[in-house]
């Protein structure tokens, strides 16, 4: 029995990658301060983010269900204060783990370029989704 037991790659889980190594690619061609020294390296660094991005909608997710669940106002405004504490927080994660997988080799910018990137990669795959979505029901018709 291996470590990764009832870890599932979904098809859209490599479509989401392949999308983040463009998103990335095009934000090493646009931004100096964003390098990858090599083309593996860029691809590590999609799927680092693919499971980076996956945990933090996850925890993001959890808190926005329990602040619509909370009972009390206190209770409320404390998962309100852990959602804000979050946005920002997970772009500080990113960089750091970026920082400690691949050192000097991978550099994404500082926090306005990661926010950007984060920002841009949501969309992305949002956007891929949809067009999955569209093309499944037309299909069905």
């Amino acid at each position: 029995m291996t470590a990764f037991t009832g870890v599932r790659v979904r098809p859209i889980d490599l479509v989401d990658v392949l999308v983040y190594l463009v998103v990335l690619g095009v934000f090493i061609q646009l931004f100096p301060s964003v390098i990858s020294e090599s083309f593996l390296l860029s691809l590590l660094t999609a799927v680092l983010l693919k499971i980076v991005l996956e945990l933090v909608l996850y925890v993001k997710s959890r808190i926005v269900a329990r602040i619509r669940a909370a009972a009390t106002v206190a209770r409320r405004v404390l998962n309100v204060v852990m959602l804000l504490l979050i946005l920002p927080g997970s772009k500080f994660l990113v960089l750091e783990l970026v920082a400690l997988v691949f050192g000097e080799a991978v550099q994404l910018g500082g926090f306005f370029q990661v926010t950007a990137l984060i920002i841009v990669l949501m969309l992305a795959r949002g956007g891929i989704r949809w067009l999955f979505r569209l093309s499944r029901s037309a299909e069905a018709s």
